[in-house]
């Protein structure tokens, strides 16, 4: 199953947050939204992605004192980010999301954010896919 078809099953919304907000908005929409990341847009453009982990992250280094802190301080810059594209294969994108440690990865199509999918959104489709398999092979044997 390629990204293209999972994005089209879930919605291609893409939640953001400016760089300059603070990270307690972050967190808000992310708990509002019952999401675990928020693309990061600076002037218009994808300028990172900041998740749970990061939040988690800067709250154990600081003690908790992040009032101030600033979601441009925290966010995984855009030259560090991992993306896919929209005809990227299912178990492809599962494969370098584990071996990488990360759980969400932004759609790019044409320079554009076409989505984002975490890693329960492509097992998901990966089982629907190793189910069907099951269920071909059964009948075929029987």
């Amino acid at each position: 199953m390629k990204l293209r078809d999972i994005l089209k099953e879930k919605g291609r919304d893409v939640i953001t947050i400016v760089a300059e907000a603070y990270l307690i908005e972050a967190a808000e929409r992310m708990t509002d939204r019952k999401i675990g990341a928020l693309l990061v847009e600076d002037k218009g453009r994808l300028a990172g992605i900041i998740t749970e982990r990061d939040i988690v992250s800067i709250i154990s280094k600081t003690g908790g004192d992040v009032k101030s802190v600033k979601v441009k301080d925290v966010m995984i810059r855009s030259e560090n980010l991992l993306v896919a594209e929209p005809d990227d294969q299912e178990d492809y994108v599962m494969a370098v999301m584990i071996q990488k440690g990360i759980r969400h990865m932004p759609i790019v199509e044409n320079g554009e954010i076409a989505g984002m999918v975490s890693i329960r959104d492509v097992v998901r489709a990966h089982v629907k896919k190793l189910q069907a398999q099951v269920h071909f092979l059964t009948d075929y044997i029987k």
